[in-house]
């Protein structure tokens, strides 16, 4: 199979980008979670699967294995990272592509996708994340029975006082030890860790008060979402407000979490392929 690993200039950053498979098959993007993760366990995970595309598995600036950047919030904005996309595609000379998203990588996907129509044939969902407050207070519950503080910014702090980040929301998002367990086993062969020095600029740009459901209702694509009825970080009220507020279709996997594609590998991939053949069979027809 062919495959380019190369870093792309990007505005003030570089990006990390594994390009695989044919030149002239469509293209899928991957925009993962974090902030500060990398798109390994996508392509860990999927990449057999996506065999029949061409697939662009991006870390994002700052994070993974995409050079480090000053711990500076100017460069650590969701405006920044659709901008990073925007500059790929052009850099890589692609006419337009599917964003595949995963958790706070849905907002960037979204974003994208409200910006640059004409760029974007589609848009796939992971369990995604698009109203942070909502998203703390699950954490926060999900932890101690005290009553939520008023200003976000306390409840993050006194939170993560308690336990790490990367532990508070493995707590939600799996179901099962033994999915946790492959999922951390894969991200340790791959030496990777998310990066808490970009989760700690995005929230000095105040990413635990921001909600995008509003945007939402300006999408002029409609995103398939797919999600897990277990995973407590997005199911149900985030994926269904995406897939209400934005006219899209929401597929429920049984008994997944956060990381379907490890719970259930069998029902993510047909899912996904529903998904993309809907938006393939759709873009060749019009």
């Amino acid at each position: 199979m062919r495959e380019e690993i190369q870093l792309v200039p990007v505005g003030e950053a570089e990006l990390y980008v594994e390009d695989v498979g044919p030149l002239d098959a469509p293209v899928l993007v991957t925009v993962h979670g974090g902030p500060g993760g990398s798109s390994h366990a996508f392509r860990a995970f999927l990449g057999e699967e996506l065999s029949d595309y061409r697939v662009l598995y991006v870390d994002q600036r700052g994070g993974g294995r995409s050079p480090r950047l000053p711990e500076d919030p100017r460069l650590f904005t969701i405006d920044a990272l659709v901008e990073d996309l925007e500059d790929l595609r052009h850099a890589l000379g692609i006419e337009r592509w599917t964003p595949l998203a995963q958790g706070f990588g849905a907002v960037v996907a979204l974003e994208y996708a409200r910006r640059f129509p004409g760029a974007v044939d589609g848009v796939v969902l992971v369990g995604p994340w698009v109203h942070f407050p909502w998203l703390l207070k699950r954490l926060w519950q999900s932890l101690t029975e005290a009553p939520f503080p008023e200003e976000p910014e306390e409840a993050a702090e006194a939170l993560f006082a308690q336990v790490s980040v990367e532990e508070a929301f493995r707590r939600l998002a799996f179901p099962t030890a033994h999915g946790r367990m492959h999922y951390e086993w894969v991200q340790d062969g791959g030496l990777l860790v998310p990066e808490d020095a970009v989760l700690r600029m995005f929230a000095a740009n105040g990413l635990w008060r921001f909600d995008y459901t509003p945007y939402l209702l300006e999408l002029p694509h409609r995103p398939f979402v797919l999600v897990g009825d277990a995973d407590g970080t997005s199911y149900p009220e985030q994926a269904e407000a995406v897939a209400d507020l934005a006219g899209g279709e929401m597929i429920v996997l049984e008994g997944a979490g956060h990381h379907p594609y490890v719970d259930d590998p069998d029902s993510f991939t047909r899912a996904l392929y529903q998904a993309l053949d809907t938006i393939y069979a759709f873009t060749e027809g019009s």
